[in-house]
């Protein structure tokens, strides 16, 4: 909008200049001859903004709200870093702005390019663009997001959001103990009083599964067997079964929303009775109506699934932000069901997250 005003402007002054010059050379020394041509530019610029003003569907005050919108100074520091691309700290900014506003490929870039900078020797930056990556794919904890966290760990034992990261990666990979140790080492580091819980949470649930023996997700174990209630063929207990949820997920036409492009959608399965870290939980591609299915290998954490005839809360959110944590206005939906009791749950999105 700035370069269409500044050539309106050059439009209105070539057009006055080209009116104003001959009346003053027609007139020669006549003392109407600047008032002449003054009132020409005073008429044509008036009048140009004037009629602009009129008939104009341009919104200024929609214009300046759209400037001060976090979209809006996003791309003003976007172009800032254009004329000043050395800024690490500018691209570290750009690249965690990016990730909450849902650009998780716009965030890879300028998390790159802060790493680029630093020689590999930023943990912000490792983290950062192992963050940006795992949210386009989870797998990535697995490739090349889960090297570039543990190179973030190397440089700084102590970060907790390394740690924390570090903890995830290990869990992916099925390494309980190490996973177990980096949660472990977050405590002593005064985690918010709302993250304090989870971490227990975690912790106790990988040294319930060590106890038990840490067999493949959904495979029994013979340790498992005998806390269970099941027969085992020695004479023991079973392990109880696991079973897959179905869930279909639609969106409530009465909300009204219109999901922003890329924006990803969670399902979780939850214990109602435990709160903390989802029992399952998948990231997927906004396709609304869907069905996707959720087994052990959704599970945060090995061996922790749901069991046939556990009640649980099912939820569906569409993350406008990308993140797995509800954020202000994600709208969701949920349901309260036992395990098995239904071929398919139905979730319906008909609210928004206060």
């Amino acid at each position: 909008m700035t370069t269409f005003i500044l050539i309106a402007a050059a439009l209105v002054i070539a057009a006055a200049g080209a009116i104003a010059v001959p009346l003053l050379r027609r007139e020669g020394g006549s003392a109407q001859a600047p008032w002449s041509a003054f009132a020409v530019v005073v008429v044509l610029g008036v009048g140009a903004v004037s009629l602009y003003a009129a008939l104009s569907n341009w919104s200024w005050s929609k214009a300046q709200a759209e400037e001060s919108s976090p979209q809006g100074m996003v791309a003003r520091l976007a172009r800032r870093l254009q004329s000043d691309p050395q800024d690490i700290k500018g691209w570290l900014m750009l690249g965690q702005s990016y990730l909450v506003l849902g650009e998780a490929p716009l965030a890879e870039r300028a998390y790159a390019r802060a790493d680029q900078l630093a020689g590999g020797r930023n943990v912000e930056a490792l983290l950062g663009l192992a963050q940006a990556l795992s949210v386009q794919d989870q797998n990535q904890l697995g490739g090349r997001a889960g090297q570039l966290i543990e190179q973030a760990l190397a440089l700084d034992p102590h970060s907790p959001k390394a740690l924390f990261f570090g903890a995830a990666v290990a869990l992916h990979r099925g390494a309980l103990p190490l996973a177990r140790e980096r949660l472990q080492a977050l405590l002593p580091l005064n985690p918010p009083p709302d993250v304090r819980p989870i971490i227990e949470q975690q912790i106790a649930a990988i040294d319930q599964r060590l106890a038990i023996g840490a067999t493949p997700a959904g495979t029994p174990s013979v340790a498992a067997g005998t806390q269970s209630g099941g027969s085992t063929p020695d004479g023991g207990t079973a392990a109880p079964e696991e079973t897959a949820v179905r869930i279909k997920v639609a969106l409530s036409p009465k909300l009204g929303f219109a999901p922003p492009a890329g924006a990803p959608l969670f399902v979780f399965v939850r214990d109602p009775q435990h709160p903390g870290p989802p029992l399952l939980v998948k990231r997927l591609p906004l396709q609304l109506p869907q069905t996707v299915e959720l087994t052990a290998a959704d599970s945060m954490i090995a061996g922790r699934a749901p069991q046939k005839g556990q009640e649980v809360q099912v939820v569906a959110r569409i993350a406008r932000s990308g993140s797995p944590i509800a954020q202000p206005g994600d709208p969701f939906g949920e349901v309260h069901t036992r395990i098995g009791r239904d071929d398919v749950v139905d979730v319906i999105i008909d609210r928004l997250t206060p």
